[in-house]
């Protein structure tokens, strides 16, 4: 049998190559015997028996797509199977082989064979071997069992190929959404106003929160938050400002006690003290910006709101009444301890008389008011 030729022969010869002769069959060099259906070399002697059946297996053309590009061969084998493994290629496990392996071969046709290879797949904290021949992540997912899931992602991703170390984790992905009600702050307005004491505050309107509606999207990467986003804001209710008069409104007040005087503003200021001889010039120096001779009952201010003070008169309890006449090096204190220069004074004495008062001290100005308010008071 050769094909749909069939071939009748009589004959004693016991060797397949003079009874091929005989009726004219010509083999090629990957063609191949079968005698009964057993595969038999062309120089054995054929089995004794009163017929035999010799069936001619003609090549036909196998274009094989493997990792390695594309060939093509020759060859008679039976399955695809054996042809790959008579190309050299070895079979195992899990191998991908389009069509199968026991697909028999009876044309020309294209088999795609990709090995399979060894793959680690970390989910978690769970690891799992496995060997595949799939092209992409994604498809050694699927085909193991641990497919991607709605938000989960892996690495390298699933459109990726696989990596040539073999290592693919898998992260579980999953979020949440969080409603919760949040305060909106109120803001705070100042106003002036005659009828309230200078130096003093009045709320007129206490002032509202406003509630907010704030939906959060939150984000878990193996059951740990990773991040949260705001997704939306609704507001439930608005805030109303809290409306505060401050006060403009001169009123005189005694300091108190057995001490005879009026003030119209007091406020705590950080005392210095100094002396003609003890002001950090390096030398004795009696001069001040007013004119007046320094010592005890003259204080100094920072230089940059002189101007707005120079004459007023202040009590300070512990050092008396005094005149602010001199200015001095505000920034200095503002550097070394904090304290605004606008809250600053130096506190003067006779040479001599020095007392340490360095520290907080309640400053009460004394009538009369000016008649515009310095605006570092207000």
């Amino acid at each position: 049998m050769d094909g749909d030729q069939t071939y009748q022969v009589n004959s004693s010869d016991k060797d397949l190559i003079p009874l091929l002769t005989q009726v004219g069959v010509i083999l090629g060099i990957n063609d191949r015997i079968l005698v009964n259906g057993i595969e038999t070399p062309l120089d054995q002697t054929a089995p004794t028996a009163d017929s035999l059946t010799i069936q001619i297996r003609r090549a036909v053309t196998l274009t094989l797509d493997t990792p390695g590009g594309s060939q093509t061969i020759s060859t008679s084998a039976l399955t695809v199977g054996q042809a790959l493994s008579e190309a050299g290629f070895t079979l195992t496990q899990n191998d991908l082989v389009a069509p199968s392996a026991e697909t028999p071969i009876t044309q020309a046709m294209t088999v795609i064979f990709r090995p399979a290879r060894d793959l680690t797949i970390l989910v978690g904290e769970n690891t799992v071997n496995v060997r595949s021949a799939a092209e992409t992540v994604g498809e050694a997912l699927a085909e193991t069992g641990v497919p991607l899931i709605g938000f989960d992602t892996s690495f390298p991703l699933e459109s990726e190929a696989l990596p040539s170390d073999g290592q693919i984790r898998v992260v579980r992905v999953y979020e949440s959404v969080s409603v919760a009600l949040e305060p909106i702050p109120f803001q705070v307005e100042v106003t002036d106003s005659v009828d309230v004491a200078f130096g003093e505050e009045e709320i007129i309107q206490p002032g509202v929160e406003g509630i907010a509606m704030v939906r959060t999207r939150i984000r878990y990467e193996d059951g740990k938050e990773v991040s949260r986003t705001t997704e939306g804001e609704t507001v439930m209710r608005q805030p109303q400002n809290r409306i505060v008069a401050s006060g403009s409104k001169i009123v005189l007040a005694p300091v108190g006690g057995d001490i005879p005087y009026e003030y119209w503003y007091a406020t705590e200021m950080y005392a210095s003290v100094y002396s003609p001889c003890a002001s950090g010039t390096g030398g004795c120096s009696y001069g001040t910006a007013s004119g007046a001779r320094a010592g005890q009952g003259i204080v100094a201010v920072d230089y940059s709101i002189y101007s707005y003070l120079a004459g007023m008169q202040v009590y300070i309890p512990g050092y008396g009444i005094a005149t602010i006449g001199d200015t001095g090096g505000g920034p200095i204190i503002e550097t070394a301890f904090g304290v605004p220069r606008t809250k600053w004074i130096d506190l003067g004495f006779n040479e001599g008389e020095l007392r340490n008062m360095t520290g907080w001290v309640t400053v009460y100005f004394l009538a009369p008011a000016p008649a515009e308010i310095p605006y570092f008071l207000k």
